[in-house]
């Protein structure tokens, strides 16, 4: 039977998670077997600045990071879920 692969990222974990527990309610309701979510490795993004906004001064920095948070939910593949 053919699947449907549902890839969900959000840079908001708590919205990731609620997206996900409404995926699976709605999939127990209509009594369809649900395979996930699977968490995927988070991506970390970085960026390094300077502080000071000429080349003047001392050299001193500002980290700044986005985490990218994923998931991955299989269906089957049927009319009832489409």
């Amino acid at each position: 039977m053919a699947k449907v692969r549902i890839k969900i990222q959000s840079t908001d974990i708590m919205m990731l998670n609620t997206i996900c527990d409404e995926i699976k309610d709605l999939a127990k309701k209509s009594g369809i077997v649900l395979s996930g979510p699977v968490p995927l490795p988070t991506k970390r993004l970085k960026v390094t600045t300077r502080k000071s906004p000429c080349g003047n001064g001392t050299a001193t920095f500002d980290n700044f990071e986005m985490r990218i948070h994923k998931r991955l939910i299989d269906l089957p593949a049927n009319e009832k879920v489409l």
